[in-house]
């Protein structure tokens, strides 16, 4: 009982030693993997401002993040790459303009004022999303994993599910599907199915950004990924749990974030790494626990 107490008592030091490092080191992006926010500014082409509360507006870099009200907005040839949600991303195509409503993982909201959006969202298909849109009138709710386009024009919106769910508020409940497209304007909406004709530059450039992120995925080994996991803190495995089919991780290749699934990375070597260092720390509260009695008998029992 001594012993396990010792171990128990070791391991919460560590933790808390571990949980003090991380956050010392939250404010460096390119080596925080797991995010307790959505808002990272992930790539920026052209010029892109961001106005933020009481402040004048200002460009938007890559090595910026986003936070709850802040507004950005993109000039002509212009776009911008938004981390949400580990696993999901917001473009935004030029002339646009969005408020990043609420940036909490458990309540994020995205409202596009103008223009386009197109959201990538990685998750298995048990994946509770829950990737608030405003557009115009309308509230969407993303619910799974899919390719999403939002547009928005003066008194109109029009969703663009391209794979995916998507469950609109004050419905009776009906899922909007993949393959289809629905305009809110004044009446009843109006559904349709997503064509070739529905594609543009927009589309284009979101789906080179999604071969970027895929090449710098695969310049990620197995084995660095392994070892990464097998790393995390205590504080940083907190964070996973919101999130548990991946993480965010910062590539050399693109120097941007990209989304690595958990699914695809031993996790019988993870594990194996961690019960290893719990043994090796269980044997060495025995080796001084041995040496305490053995030292206990030399002298007697007398200090």
């Amino acid at each position: 009982m001594k012993n396990l107490t010792l171990v128990l008592r070791t391991m919460g030091a560590i933790a808390l030693l571990t949980v003090l490092a991380s956050a010392g080191q939250a404010q460096n992006r390119e080596k925080f993997g797991i995010s307790a926010r959505a808002g990272g500014v992930n790539a920026v082409s052209g010029r892109v401002m961001v106005t933020r509360t009481g402040q004048s507006a200002q460009l938007l870099s890559s090595q910026d993040d986003l936070i709850s009200g802040d507004v950005v907005t993109t000039g002509a040839d212009s776009q911008a790459e938004i981390l949400l949600n580990p696993g999901s991303y917001l473009r935004v195509a030029e002339n646009s303009e969005f408020v990043l409503v609420d940036n909490s993982l458990n309540n994020l909201v995205v409202k596009l004022i103008k223009g386009s959006a197109i959201i990538e969202a990685t998750g298995g298909d048990d994946a509770d999303l829950r990737i608030n849109v405003l557009a115009n009138q309308q509230s969407l709710m993303i619910i799974r994993g899919g390719i999403y386009r939002i547009n928005v024009q003066p008194n109109s919106a029009e969703l663009l599910v391209r794979k995916g769910r998507v469950l609109p508020a004050g419905s009776t409940g009906q899922l909007v599907k993949g393959g289809t497209k629905i305009m809110y304007a004044s009446g009843a909406p109006l559904t349709a199915k997503v064509t070739k004709q529905d594609h543009d530059d927009f589309d284009l450039w979101s789906k080179k950004r999604a071969e970027t992120l895929a090449r710098a995925n695969e310049k990620i080994s197995g084995r660095a990924m392994n070892g990464y996991l097998a790393s995390l803190s205590p504080f940083e495995w907190a964070f996973s749990a919101a999130n548990p089919w991946g993480l965010w991780t910062f590539s050399s290749f693109s120097h941007c974030f990209t989304f690595v699934p958990f699914f695809g990375f031993s996790w019988r070597l993870v594990f194996r790494r961690i019960i290893e260092r719990l043994r090796r720390l269980q044997r060495f509260s025995q080796c001084r626990t041995e040496r305490a009695f053995a030292f206990d008998g030399f002298t007697g029992g007398t200090a």
